[in-house]
């Protein structure tokens, strides 16, 4: 079916870069797609960019949108200039969870892919920091529709509001040597036990889960979780002297220096003379770039276990805040191990309901009322071990800290005691 195509000049030069435009990828569906709704509402969608490019004017409005049952999940969109573009009066996005680690199968994307062409816009757009499936473009009868269809197949919509937010979990152990924990059972725990919390926002704000199999933290997780799960070992870092001999011979010992030796940030390492590595492991601060430089000769020790830091976050209230680290080494082996995570993070969750403020995160509530504070509200002791190195560690405040510690130290002294 023939359409009236919106004129866009200026939309249509940002498919002049280098770099593949999400204007080209809407031009496809409103020339290419089979479904005369779709051509038109990506048509008016199209317009609408258009004009608020002349106008120099945001023209999308919220509301309130969502399915039987939830209270978050859906982002609601609403024009305000739906007269001029009918079409696309309604686009509201779903945010739909993905699979642990983000393991997916073909016929997993293809059925997803075919559900949202029957009820929505066909645009998708894939996890970002959210970790959703963004199903953008739907109007508010499709919401629904669209929802029954994929939740009968096993889908379920995500965080959206002041809520537990969808988790993340990097690849893990599937496809990654340096994994030293279970990141898909820990992730979907977590997201489990929290299934109300998700669907329904009653929390101060956004409480985000992301589980990282090592400290090369793929998803972020220090930076963008309240709740982090990083991967790391206690023991020594295990070495195949041969294959740095290998690496040696390869690169030269130039390169060694130049781009391990010297690039370890506590000085750990030093190459000997017979071309074999020395590792003072206890100032190894689990880093990952040699690791990550000579993966055939370096890897994690065997005594893996998670290290679980709270209050990372963007900029709100307060600037950036890197997560706090708050359990320095735990094992997660046993069903009890996995369960005293998840307890831990229920005492936090609602610890920081009852004291944070509207629009707080978690990390912001940390920083108003003291780390020592925290700590004694979710009921975990201070502990000298939770930073090895406090000058390297300057996003972490440390007021009433040198008390806190005084007093672990006799409780050390009283256990052994007795």
């Amino acid at each position: 079916m023939a359409i009236d195509k919106h004129h866009t000049p200026m939309i249509d030069q940002l498919e002049d870069g280098p770099w593949p435009s999400f204007i080209s990828g809407i031009k496809r569906l409103r020339d290419e797609h089979p479904e005369p709704r779709i051509n038109e509402m990506t048509n008016d969608l199209l317009g609408q960019l258009e004009h608020s490019y002349e106008t120099r004017k945001g023209y999308w409005k919220g509301g309130t949108v969502s399915v039987y049952g939830y209270g978050g999940g859906i982002i609601p969109r609403f024009s305000e200039v739906g007269k001029a573009f009918p079409k696309s009066k309604e686009f509201h996005t779903l945010r739909v969870q993905p699979p642990a680690g983000n393991h997916y199968s073909t016929a997993m994307l293809r059925q997803l892919a075919d559900s949202w062409e029957t009820h929505g816009s066909g645009l998708v757009t894939f996890h970002g920091q959210t970790g959703n499936i963004m199903f953008i473009g739907a109007d508010t009868q499709a919401t629904q529709h669209f929802f029954d269809e994929i939740n009968d197949y096993g889908w379920d919509l995500g965080g959206a509001g002041p809520c537990v937010r969808t988790a993340m979990s990097c690849v893990g152990a599937a496809r990654c040597e340096m994994s030293c924990t279970n990141e898909l059972k820990a992730h979907r725990l977590l997201v489990n036990n929290f299934v109300d919390d998700v669907h329904r926002p009653a929390l101060p704000y956004k409480f985000k889960f992301k589980v990282s199999g090592c400290a090369n933290d793929c998803q972020n997780a220090i930076e963008r979780a309240d709740f982090a799960v990083l991967g790391t070992w206690r023991d020594d870092m295990k070495v195949d002297q041969d294959e740095v001999k290998a690496y040696v011979k390869a690169k030269g010992r130039q390169y060694i220096v130049d781009n391990v030796i010297t690039r370890c940030p506590t000085q750990a390492l030093s190459l000997n003379d017979d071309d074999t590595l020395a590792v003072n492991n206890r100032d190894c601060v689990r880093c990952m770039h040699c690791l990550n430089v000579m993966p055939k000769a370096l890897h994690p020790g065997d005594d893996k276990g998670v290290t679980i830091l709270i209050g990372g976050k963007r900029t709100l209230k307060i600037g950036d805040l890197m997560g706090t680290v708050v359990v320095p080494f735990r094992k997660l082996e046993t069903e009890e191990d996995y369960e005293e995570m998840v307890e831990m993070a229920e005492n936090i969750i609602d610890f920081w309901a009852e004291n944070g403020l509207e629009h707080e995160r978690c990390g912001e509530m940390i920083e108003r009322i003291g780390l020592a504070n925290f700590l004694d509200g979710i009921g975990i002791e201070p502990d000298p071990n939770m930073l090895s190195h406090p000058r390297q560690s300057s996003y972490v405040r440390m007021d009433g800290w040198d008390e806190a510690a005084e007093e672990w130290f006799e409780r050390q002294a009283e256990k052994a005691a007795s």
